[in-house]
């Protein structure tokens, strides 16, 4: 896969939605475990996610990211399989 069709990939990992509709999330290019950490009001979210056509983690990706996030916290691989 080229350099730029890895750089086309967009995701989004939602981490947390506030009582004030507040979405709080992870957003990366290229590689789900490299990311920045945002929050939006539910509409603006939306918005963002149609502008940018992200693509919401699967389930094994979700558990890949928080795995390496638990690396870089603690020192070791997290052991998340569900």
């Amino acid at each position: 896969m080229s350099e730029a069709s890895l750089l086309e990939k967009k995701y989004v990992h939602v981490t947390d939605i506030k009582s004030t509709g507040l979405v709080e999330f992870d957003f990366s290019v290229g590689d789900p475990c490299m990311y920045v950490e945002l929050a939006l009001p539910k509409k603006q979210f939306d918005e963002f996610c149609s502008r940018h056509s992200v693509m919401h983690l699967t389930r094994e990706q979700e558990i890949q990211v928080e795995n390496d996030k638990h690396k870089w916290q603690y020192g070791v691989i997290g052991t998340l399989t569900k």
